[in-house]
């Protein structure tokens, strides 16, 4: 499917978050996903998955949420990327990220080839959590979240509620993926993320690589897992298919 791509400002309160969007190039409207970004902010693979997403038939925002204290930065998956990153990582504060996720739904609401009341996010490491927190404070009808650290940490972003204990709140379906390898996401997290999906009857999938490390679906990183990355792919798409396609 051919798209167009371009770059947008979203306001968020009185300030302005940059994004890249991309959509497909067809006249009429469809369906959207927000795409949020890793550590490294909304650099080439992040764009490339935006791109991804629109061929599929969305519009797909990538929002830059370090846009407080690190407008615009890209970084490359290096030892430099990862230390500048975590520094950006650390500043973040949950109401913050709340603030910027709706800002984004907002504004993809408000555009007249978005089909507004068919909404889903996509994200990965901190855009991962990132995805699980806007799935419980937004009205997203689907989530994919890829290895999202710190969802069942005790604190949540800038030492707030723990992120999982807001699970109750997610009224769309939710899909959750991590490598069994990953040094970040301990196994007894994601069971007990698993776990608190459970309990309260959310729409989910929880779905652990063999094998697979951190960044496994990124391309660009010595994680990438082809056989991960390509299964982990066909259910996002099935999910988004089901829940905001259908």
């Amino acid at each position: 499917m051919e798209i167009t791509t371009e770059r947008v400002n979203v306001t968020v309160d009185t300030q302005t978050m940059g994004a890249y969007l991309a959509r497909p190039s067809a006249s009429g409207t469809h369906p959207a996903v927000v795409v949020f970004m890793e550590i490294f902010g909304v650099n080439s693979h992040i764009r490339a998955v935006t791109e991804r997403v629109a061929a599929e038939g969305y519009v797909a925002l990538a929002p830059d949420f370090f846009h407080r204290t690190g407008p615009g930065v890209e970084y490359g998956y290096d030892e430099t990327g990862i230390t500048e990153g975590i520094k950006l990582l650390n500043q973040l504060q949950a109401d913050e990220m709340i603030a910027d996720a709706r800002a984004s739904l907002s504004f993809l609401k408000r555009q007249n080839y978005v089909q507004g009341d068919r909404i889903g996010a996509i994200g990965f490491c901190v855009g991962g959590h990132m995805t699980y927190l806007t799935a419980c404070e937004t009205d997203v009808k689907a989530a994919a979240s890829f290895y999202g650290g710190g969802i069942a940490g005790p604190q949540g972003f800038g030492g707030g509620p723990s992120t999982l204990s807001r699970t109750g709140k997610i009224g769309g379906r939710i899909v959750c993926l991590f490598g069994e390898k990953d040094a970040a996401i301990p196994l007894d997290q994601v069971d007990a993320i698993r776990a608190e999906l459970n309990t309260h009857n959310i729409a989910h999938e929880v779905v652990v690589y063999l094998g697979a490390e951190h960044g496994f679906f990124c391309d660009q990183r010595g994680s990438y897992n082809t056989e991960a990355a390509a299964d982990a792919w066909e259910r996002v798409t099935a999910l988004f298919a089901a829940e905001l396609a259908g």
